[in-house]
């Protein structure tokens, strides 16, 4: 499986494909959460099509009721996180305005409209082929699939032998196991300890 790496703050992370897409449903997931702390409006998760998505995976779209409360939400996703993750967005467009910010986070990308204006640009309506999650659908798959994870990791695990002290053993390979298995014929002596060993006297014969 191809791998892939993230930068997470200072440091550089290499990771599956898979694993990195679980870190961004985590990263959504906290932005999602930020948008209901601010109270957010319709706040809408677009999981996008691979074909049509390009090189994001996640539009993260929510309401305002005005443009204080569209920066306010966009300065809470951003602030979060930074501080939770390390994480900061490639690009941020529409701050200063406020009716439209947008935050670009690659992997993901967060919308935070002014009501009618994300009425005018519909963005559900043109991505079709996008499927919308409620962030509570989002949170519950995520946690679905990070409970399957850890089970997983628990199953492998298992199956490891121990060493004593609790310590993990690889399992032998087949050659070495039937070596392992074979019986001894009975200790061999040692040639350094026969070569070292006095001779005995011979009792001298009785005429």
């Amino acid at each position: 499986m191809r791998e892939t790496t993230i930068e997470v703050g200072e440091h550089c992370f290499r990771m599956t494909r898979t694993e990195a897409r679980q870190q961004t449903r985590i990263l959504v997931q906290a932005a999602a959460q930020a948008c209901e702390d601010k109270k957010g409006e319709e706040t809408r998760i677009l999981e996008l099509d691979p074909i049509d998505a390009g090189l994001s995976d996640f539009f993260l779209i929510t309401s305002a009721t005005n443009d204080r409360q569209a920066i306010a939400i966009a300065d809470e996703i951003e602030h979060r996180l930074k501080k939770e993750f390390g994480v900061f967005p490639n690009s941020v467009e529409g701050r200063r305005k406020g009716d439209w910010i947008l935050l670009d986070y690659v992997d993901f990308v967060v919308h935070v409209f002014r009501s009618e204006r994300r009425a005018f640009y519909d963005i559900e309506r043109l991505r079709k082929s996008a499927r919308p999650l409620t962030p509570a659908e989002f949170d519950a798959e995520l946690k679905a699939a990070l409970a399957a994870r850890a089970l997983a990791a628990r199953k492998q695990a298992s199956t490891m032998p121990r060493l004593t002290g609790g310590k993990t053993r690889p399992p032998l390979p087949r050659a070495q196991k039937a070596e392992k298995k074979q019986p001894t014929a009975g200790k061999a002596k040692n040639p350094r300890k026969a070569a070292t060993k006095p001779a005995t006297k011979k009792k001298a014969l009785k005429v």
